[in-house]
């Protein structure tokens, strides 16, 4: 048996205290043995729910000779600083997608990874679910003949006033919270040549980020990936990619609870098809990577992340500034 990686906790963020220390918790592969924060009574709060050790500050994990790896689940503009911090201190760092908020800030910090041997991951969970794995199989074996289109959609319902994703200084903004994901879609099933072609971003009830946006990416050979995200809509979550032969679209892709059984249609000349996958557990399974990671000594960050922080960029370089939406009392 594999000795579990310790790991330490920057931060008890909404993601962090909900989704990753439950799940550290019962993992196999993994050990939590510290969470902190700048507030003393908030760390000692979620390490008593969750059974590890508080401390006041993020800088006493880093100092920790006890901690191996470190968990940053902190707001997306610190992302960069505090992982460089972690690999400076000699740990391996799993950190919250994206990785940072620029394609130059997370090349330097994959190049500190690779400098130090030390393990770099992003924990966009989804990736690791074997569904995805299952429609790149199919779309390889030619069920779909030659592929023509993508489409993705991630949407979430509106944010609570105060949310760090809305405030732009801490790098707030759907593109990041949920644009993220129908890009690395994309990548995962058109392969990494992908370029922006068109994109928009938008504001909606005040806000002071994007709450909603589109994406038209393309391929060299010509294949079309149209995404759409956002953070003030009802919940969305799915992809399809046709071909000239058929296609194949999959619904709860990103965000799937564990015991959900994944159905991938199949559609073609002769009807539909539909293709049950065995229900998984994506944190969980992002969790076992990652000591995997650690463990066999893979410093090298997945390429998959810095063509995602490439194309990120370039949305964002290709939309007009974030507009508001009209009023109703215009026009």
């Amino acid at each position: 048996m594999v000795t579990p990686v310790r790991v330490g906790v920057l931060g008890v963020a909404d993601i962090a205290v909900r989704r990753m220390l439950p799940a550290m918790s019962a993992s196999a592969d993994v050990d939590l043995v510290a969470v902190a924060s700048r507030d003393r009574a908030r760390a000692a709060g979620a390490a008593a729910r969750f059974g590890c050790r508080p401390v006041t500050g993020y800088e006493g994990v880093l100092t920790d000779p006890g901690v191996e790896a470190v968990y940053v689940p902190l707001p997306l503009a610190l992302h960069a600083r505090w992982t460089g911090a972690a690999l400076d201190a000699g740990k391996h760092v799993l950190a919250e997608k994206p990785l940072t908020a620029s394609f130059t800030e997370t090349a330097h910090v994959a190049e500190q990874a690779r400098r130090r041997g030390l393990a770099l991951m992003e924990n966009i969970a989804f990736v690791h679910h074997p569904q995805h794995a299952e429609v790149a199989r199919l779309v390889a074996a030619g069920v779909i003949g030659e592929p023509r289109t993508f489409r993705a959609v991630f949407t979430v319902p509106r944010r609570p006033a105060g949310d760090i994703r809305l405030r732009r200084d801490l790098g707030g903004g759907a593109l990041a919270d949920t644009g993220v994901y129908p890009v690395r879609a994309a990548l995962r099933l058109l392969g990494p040549d992908l370029v922006v072609a068109g994109a928009v971003l938008s504001r909606s009830g005040g806000a002071e980020v994007e709450t909603a946006g589109a994406a038209l990416l393309r391929t060299r050979g010509g294949v079309s990936a149209q995404l759409e995200f956002g953070m003030d809509h009802g919940y969305r979550s799915g992809y399809e990619i046709a071909g000239s032969a058929g296609r194949l679209s999959v619904d709860h892709v990103f965000t799937p609870p564990a015991d959900h059984r994944p159905v991938i249609r199949r559609e073609d000349r002769s009807g539909t098809t539909e293709i049950v996958v065995p229900a998984a557990d994506q944190i969980g399974l992002t969790l076992t990577a990652f000591a995997r990671a650690v463990r066999d000594g893979r410093a090298q960050l997945d390429e998959a992340v810095l063509h995602e922080a490439r194309l990120l960029d370039a949305i964002r370089a290709a939309s007009p500034p974030a507009s508001a939406e009209p009023s109703a009392e215009c026009g």
